[in-house]
């Protein structure tokens, strides 16, 4: 009796999540009002009234989170928010921190 006999094998992968990093926009005495909403309704794709609320967060409080992304995606939102700012004249400084949740 020939029988063939067929094992499959099966390997499990694990993919971890990747950290998230939180980008916060600081404060400074020079960038206006306007275009911190302007910024983050451009490159956090926030709507007008969101942005405005998150501004105003950042003048009274000193920092403002802007949005939540992985690593490369926030450093990239960093870079654009301060490449725009030194394009208009503003001081304008964003951090990230990474998300311990």
């Amino acid at each position: 009796m020939d029988e063939k006999i067929h094992l499959e094998e099966r390997q499990e992968i694990s993919l971890d999540r990747p950290y998230l990093y939180k980008v916060y926009l600081l404060n400074d005495d020079y960038t206006t009002m306007d275009f911190v909403v302007y910024v983050l309704m451009t490159i956090f794709d926030k709507h007008k009234l969101e942005a405005t609320a998150i501004m105003l967060h950042v003048h009274r409080h000193g920092k403002g989170l802007a949005g939540i992304y992985t690593k490369e995606i926030a450093e990239t939102k960093v870079h654009q928010v301060e490449t725009l700012a030194r394009s208009y004249g503003f001081p304008l400084k964003c951090i990230i921190e990474r998300d311990d949740r």
